[in-house]
């Protein structure tokens, strides 16, 4: 049955949540992905999640997708995040197809087989990487993609690669294609402090064909472009709710212990401490959200630094969170039995995101004095 609303969705979140927990540790000793928990989240629907109802889809909208991710996070942090990586390209996708351009082929596909995209647009950003020849047809594209989250059960890499143009000059293509491709292989080389079930692997291109039809988007390199205001205010809500997820889940330990000790005055300034940063991070989220609006906004580069700016206020106060609820378990936070250990580590990769501090602090500088967000 097709989950509706965000009840439903966080509630088969929760039920899946408690398995998931059980394995997490396995997969987090072993830095093996996540493949169990991947097959009961197509099964259960979770990948066409976000499509519109009228496509085939759940129909959730993009608030019912970051609580869904961050009731995740709260069981297994690396389950949450690889879906989180695959589900912000759906959710752009809906934007676009909410605003009258091409997404619904793409949107039909996901949900009539649970497609699993494949993000590679962090470590892209607005110049791209790679090498990218014309052929007739299309191009020929060589490159090597990192952080390319859930790629093991990947269907579809969704990515970008520079373009000399002859005539128009530097460009940027944007484009999907098949990880089973002729010239495509994700390499086996996630091996990370956390969030170490993702597989987050790199994806080599090697001469791949992309026709000229499967050309989405086609930009000026190292410019800003419509598409990613579009990105930069759906999408740090979804990536950041996992952490949230596990931060969370992090503190209720904290509180369960200082509950312990509940006689003592120093356990109640620091879980006074601590209601307050994880507070800041859960308000932080819910801007976020808003500012997305359900996809129901014109995109411009100053609501998305409002975005940026909340996403790092809620990266900063989660790694704080952790941090004072790691102080308030104390000592036994080290063993590896303990999943406040495995959060210390999972959270670290937030401050990663885009956009990281310095440059969220560049962008929104920028923005506020009337110039490009980039240089």
């Amino acid at each position: 049955m097709v989950a509706t609303s965000t009840d439903s969705f966080v509630a088969r979140a929760r039920a899946l949540g408690s398995i998931f927990a059980e394995r997490a540790g396995a997969h987090d000793l072993e830095g093996s992905f996540v493949s169990s928990n991947y097959a009961e989240l197509k099964a259960q629907r979770f990948l066409s999640a976000g499509v519109p109802s009228e496509l085939g889809g759940g129909g959730a909208t993009h608030e019912d997708l970051c609580e869904m991710l961050r009731e995740l996070g709260k069981h297994c942090g690396s389950t949450a995040l690889a879906l989180s990586m695959h589900t912000h390209l759906v959710a752009a996708q809906v934007w676009r197809h909410g605003h009258g351009q091409p997404a619904e082929a793409l949107l039909r596909k996901v949900a009539a087989s649970e497609l699993v995209l494949v993000s590679t647009g962090a470590g892209d950003w607005v110049d791209s990487v790679g090498q990218t020849e014309r052929v007739q047809g299309g191009y020929r594209v060589s490159a090597l993609k990192r952080f390319a989250s859930g790629a093991p059960a990947g269907d579809l890499l969704v990515t970008s690669a520079p373009f000399d143009d002859p005539t128009q000059g530097p460009q940027v293509l944007h484009f999907a294609v098949s990880l089973k491709a002729e010239g495509v292989r994700v390499l086996d080389d996630w091996n990370a402090l956390g969030m170490r079930g993702t597989g987050s692997h790199s994806v080599e291109l090697k001469g791949v064909f992309v026709p000229e039809e499967a050309i989405s988007v086609r930009r000026t390199r190292g410019q800003w472009h419509p598409s990613w205001s579009v990105i930069m205010t759906v999408a740090p809500s979804i990536y950041l709710a996992p952490y949230l997820g596990v931060a969370e889940r992090a503190v209720e330990q904290a509180r369960d212990q200082a509950a312990q000790r509940s006689t003592d005055p120093n356990v109640w300034s620091a879980l006074g401490e601590l209601e307050n940063t994880i507070t800041t991070a859960q308000l932080a989220f819910r801007d976020m959200i808003a500012l997305a609006n359900n996809y129901d906004f014109t995109p411009d580069p100053e609501r998305a630094s409002r975005v940026l700016v909340r996403k790092t206020i809620a990266a900063n106060a989660i790694l704080e969170s952790v941090d004072r609820a790691v102080n308030l378990v104390g000592g036994r936070s080290l063993f590896k039995r303990e999943p406040i250990e495995r959060a210390l580590r999972d959270v670290q990769g937030v401050r990663f995101h885009p956009l990281p501090e310095r440059q969220q602090w560049q962008f929104t500088g920028r923005v506020k004095l009337g110039m490009s967000p980039v240089m």
